[in-house]
C-alpha cells in the first residue's frame, strides 16, 4: 500500500512537470508578435566571435597582464613566456655573429696578401723571361718562376674562396640571431583585436606545448544571432536585409541590425528529397549581425549567450509591422 502510494505521488510529479512546461511553452508562444507575409524569425542566442590567444612556441608562462572580463586594445600586451633560454641563446649567436665578421676580415687580408704576393712573382717572372732572351738564365730558371707564379695565382683563388665561405658564415649566423629574435618577439602575446578577455585558460608557472591556449577574448565588434530558417523563407533574404533583435532580458526594446550571412547550403537535409513536403524540412543557417557602431555605444552591456528572437525582413518593400517592440533609439546616451 505504501509503495502504490509513493508511486502515485511520483506519476503526479511527472503529470505537474509536463503541465508546467507546456504552460510555459504556450506562454512564450503567445508573447511572440504574430508577423506578416515578408517576415520571418527564428529564436537564437546573442554570440561573437572569439579569438584563442596561444603560444606560438612551447615554454614557461612568465606573466599574464590582464583578467575574466577587462577590456583589451588591438597591439595591447597580453603574455609573456619564459625567455631565459633564448636570450643565452641569442648571446650565443650573437658571439658567432661576430667570430665570422672577425673570420671574414681575417679572409679578405688573406686575399690582399695574395694578390701582392702575385704582383711580385709576375714582376719576378718577367725579368727572369728578358735574363733568358739575353742568355743572361736558365731556363731552369724560367721554370721556377713560371711555377711560383702559377702557385701564386692558386693561393689567391683560395683565399678568395674563404671570403664567400666567411660571407656565408655571416649571413647564416645573421639568420640565425633574426630567428632566435622572432621567437623572443613571439614570446610576447599581443591582442590581435578589442574585445573582451573571456577565459583566462592558464596561470603564470604553467608549461604549454606549441599552439597551448592562455586566453580566449571575444571580438564585441562582431556581434551577431544565428537562426534557420526553411528554404521558402531563406530563398527571399538577401544579404544586407534589414533585421531586428529582441533579447529576452530588454523584451521592449529592439536592436537594429542587417543580414550579413546566408548559408549556400541547406541543413537537416534527409537522404532522399522527392515530395514537397521532404524539400520544407531543408533549412538554411542566416547570420544577422548588429552594427558596430551600436555595439562600441552599448559595449558595457554587450555580453553572449543572452537568448532572444531575430526577426528578418524578406521583403522591403512591406513595412515593419507595429507589434514588434520599439527600435533601440540611438539618439540617447546609454546609462
Amino acid at each position: 500500500m505504501k509503495s502504490l502510494n509513493i508511486k502515485n505521488w511520483i506519476t503526479g510529479g511527472l503529470l505537474l512537470s509536463i503541465i508546467i512546461v507546456i504552460a510555459l511553452y504556450t506562454w512564450k508562444v503567445s508573447q511572440t508578435p504574430e508577423l506578416p507575409d515578408g517576415f520571418a524569425a527564428g529564436n537564437s542566442r546573442i554570440d561573437a566571435t572569439a579569438v584563442d590567444i596561444a603560444t606560438k612556441n612551447g615554454g614557461k608562462i612568465a606573466k599574464i597582464a590582464v583578467t575574466e572580463g577587462e577590456w583589451v586594445k588591438a597591439g595591447q600586451l597580453l603574455a609573456t613566456m619564459d625567455t631565459e633560454e633564448l636570450e643565452a641563446d641569442l648571446n650565443v649567436a650573437e658571439a658567432n655573429l661576430r667570430r665570422t665578421l672577425q673570420g671574414k676580415r681575417y679572409a679578405s687580408a688573406i686575399v690582399i696578401q695574395r694578390k701582392s704576393e702575385l704582383v711580385l712573382t709576375k714582376k719576378e717572372l718577367r725579368r727572369v723571361q728578358n735574363l733568358v732572351k739575353r742568355g743572361s738564365a736558365s731556363k731552369q730558371l724560367l721554370d721556377q718562376h713560371q711555377t711560383r707564379q702559377s702557385t701564386s695565382e692558386a693561393a689567391l683563388q683560395a683565399a678568395n674562396v674563404q671570403v664567400a665561405e666567411a660571407v656565408a658564415a655571416i649571413e647564416a649566423a645573421e639568420a640565425q640571431v633574426v630567428k632566435i629574435n622572432v621567437r623572443l618577439e613571439d614570446s610576447l602575446l599581443i591582442s590581435p583585436r578589442d574585445g573582451r578577455v573571456l577565459y583566462r585558460l592558464a596561470e603564470p608557472g604553467e608549461i604549454l606545448g606549441m599552439g597551448g591556449k592562455v586566453l580566449t577574448i571575444i571580438d564585441l565588434d562582431d556581434v551577431y544571432m544565428t537562426l534557420f530558417l526553411p528554404t521558402q523563407q531563406a530563398s527571399l533574404v538577401s544579404i544586407g536585409a534589414d533585421a531586428r533583435i529582441v533579447l529576452d532580458a530588454f523584451p521592449d526594446i529592439a536592436v537594429p541590425a542587417k543580414v550579413s550571412f546566408i548559408a549556400p547550403r541547406s541543413q537537416f537535409t534527409p537522404r532522399a528529397v522527392e515530395t514537397r513536403t521532404e524539400r520544407e524540412k531543408l533549412m538554411f543557417r542566416v547570420k544577422v549581425k548588429i552594427d558596430p557602431a551600436i555595439l562600441k555605444r552599448y559595449a558595457e552591456r554587450v555580453k553572449t549567450g543572452v537568448p532572444g528572437m531575430a526577426y528578418v525582413q524578406l521583403n522591403p518593400d512591406i513595412p515593419w509591422p507595429d507589434n514588434l517592440p520599439s527600435l533601440l533609439n540611438l539618439a540617447e546616451t546609454p546609462e
